[in-house]
């Protein structure tokens, strides 16, 4: 997200008679892990009267590590920030991790009080059904608990680090391969490469040959990569994050896709 053009678009609507009501950031978009700045987002949100809500879905696992919270600088002034620990801190599905500043504009919204609902305790508990749209939710606290006591707080940073730095060393292989070309920046182990052989620069062409190799790789049995588009270009994607994933798995990984791709030099 640009925050001129974010800034831009709140006064357009302004100035048409629309009231802009909330701006969702991202760290860590789905196909490529980009990074918005949220901290001046978030003074862009606090000067229109926005509520600033943070997607960290999947990277914000990463913040546990002191040195990626420069992806949340500026977060503490958002009005809400949601992650899912089973995304990349080893949870079963589903387990999402809902901060929100203001508790009251989600009970405002979203409480429902019956007569057969009120008891002595509504003021003194906080009574999540009110927080939003079902009345009963599953106890996905429980399951985040074991995993905590399980690896605990450094344990779990140990593998989000070998994570990072396996995705790093991918990145490297990417980078001084010209077989390759990496197709956006790698601020963490999510790298978006594609094949491109030399002397072709038909887009459509240069699609039809990565769909190719994906298929060929994933068709192996041996190997999962996904795809996207980025600038509307196709891109395969590389992340090593399950839990038990090693670094020889990597290295093994890359001399699939270096073998792979002899097919189509």
């Amino acid at each position: 997200m640009i925050p001129s053009v974010l800034e831009e678009a709140i006064r357009s609507d302004t100035e048409k008679g629309f009231t802009p009501l909330c701006v969702v950031s991202t760290i860590g978009t789905t196909s490529s892990t980009a990074v918005d700045p949220v901290d001046i987002i978030s003074d862009i949100c606090m000067k229109y009267n926005c509520w600033h809500h943070i997607d960290a879905s999947y990277s914000g696992t990463a913040l546990i590590l002191p040195e990626q919270r420069w992806m949340s600088k500026g977060a503490e002034k958002a009005d809400s920030f949601v992650f899912n620990p089973h995304k990349w801190m080893f949870t079963n599905f589903d387990c999402s991790a809902y901060f929100v500043k203001d508790k009251e504009a989600l009970i405002n919204t979203f409480s429902i009080l019956p007569e057969y609902l009120k008891t002595p305790e509504d003021k003194l508990v906080n009574n999540y059904r009110d927080w939003g749209i079902p009345l009963g939710r599953k106890f996905r606290a429980l399951k985040l608990w074991f995993v905590i006591r399980t690896y605990g707080t450094e344990g779990i940073r140990k593998k989000i680090r070998d994570h990072i730095s396996y995705g790093q060393w991918f990145k490297d292989q990417i980078v001084s391969e010209p077989l390759f070309e990496l197709m956006a920046p790698v601020p963490l182990n999510l790298i978006c490469f594609r094949i491109r052989p030399e002397g072709i620069t038909d887009e459509s062409l240069l699609e039809n040959i990565n769909k190719a190799l994906l298929a060929k790789l994933n068709d192996s049995g041996k190997i999962l990569l996904t795809q996207t588009k980025l600038n509307e270009m196709f891109v395969i994607r590389f992340v090593a994050g399950q839990t038990n994933t090693t670094f020889e798995n990597v290295k093994e990984g890359w001399e699939m896709i270096l073998e792979a791709s002899k097919e189509f030099i």
